[in-house]
C-alpha cells in the first residue's frame, strides 16, 4: 500500500476504472502465490484473465490507462509523451538511487554513504521539478499527466523522510504541487488500509467502492 510503485499503479487502475480484486502483501511475508506468479517478489504485480502477468509499475499504468485513460494523462496540456517518460526516467533513475541511500543509508553501509550528500543530490531534482512546476499546476500543464502521478509517489516519500527539512525548503510550487496532490480524491480512494491477504482469505474489490 506504501510502496511508491504499487501506489502509482493503483492510482492508474482506479482512474481507469478497471475493477481488480486485491491481495494485500506484506513483503516480508510474501505469498507463495505471488512468488508463482512473479519470482522476482516486488510489488505490484497484476495477473490477468487470461493468466499473462504484468509486473512493473510504469506497465501496469500503460495497460491501464491503454484501456481507458480518462482524464487524458498520456496527452498531456504541454510537451508529448516523450517527455514525460524522460522525466519519469529520471525520477525512477538517478533519483530514486538517491532518495533509497538518504531513507535507507544503513542499507548502503559498503558505498560509504553520506546521507546528507544524497540529500543534497536529491535536491536537484526537486530543484528542477519547482522550475517547472512555476506558473503552472502540474508537471506538463495545469492539467494532471500521467508524469505527474509517476512521480508523485516518489517526492511524497522522499518529504516524508524528514518532513521539517523539506518543509522548510524554499520550494513553494514543489509543495503546493505535493499537497494538492496528496489531499486528492484520487490519491485518498487507493489509500485505505486493507488486511493483509493469506491464502484462502476473500479478495476484496479495488478499488473500494464509496
Amino acid at each position: 500500500r506504501r510502496c511508491p510503485y504499487a501506489m502509482r499503479a493503483r492510482m492508474a487502475i482506479a482512474r481507469s476504472g478497471i475493477e481488480c480484486r486485491l491481495r494485500e502483501v506484506v513483503l516480508r511475508d510474501k505469498p507463495a502465490e505471488m512468488l508463482d506468479a512473479s519470482p522476482k517478489g516486488t510489488v505490484p504485480v497484476i495477473v490477468k484473465a487470461d493468466g499473462s502477468v504484468i509486473e512493473e509499475s510504469l506497465d501496469v499504468m500503460a495497460w491501464a490507462l491503454a484501456q481507458n485513460d480518462a482524464d487524458n494523462w498520456l496527452t498531456p496540456d504541454q510537451g508529448t509523451r516523450e517527455d514525460m517518460d524522460a522525466l519519469v526516467a529520471e525520477s525512477d533513475g538517478p533519483f530514486k538511487r538517491a532518495l533509497d541511500r538518504y531513507k535507507y543509508p544503513n542499507r548502503y553501509e559498503e558505498e560509504r554513504v553520506v546521507r546528507d550528500d544524497q540529500r543534497s543530490l536529491g535536491r536537484n531534482f526537486l530543484e528542477a521539478l519547482n522550475t517547472r512546476l512555476e506558473g503552472q499546476a502540474n508537471l506538463f500543464g495545469d492539467r494532471v499527466s500521467y508524469a505527474d502521478i509517476a512521480v508523485f509517489p516518489f517526492i511524497r516519500q522522499f518529504a516524508n523522510t524528514d518532513r521539517d527539512w523539506f518543509d522548510a525548503q524554499d520550494l513553494p510550487n514543489l509543495q503546493a504541487w505535493l499537497e494538492r496532490h496528496l489531499d486528492s480524491d484520487l490519491f485518498k480512494s487507493v489509500m485505505p488500509k486493507f488486511a493483509q491477504w493469506k491464502t484462502g482469505d476473500p479478495e476484496p474489490i479495488f478499488p473500494p467502492s464509496d
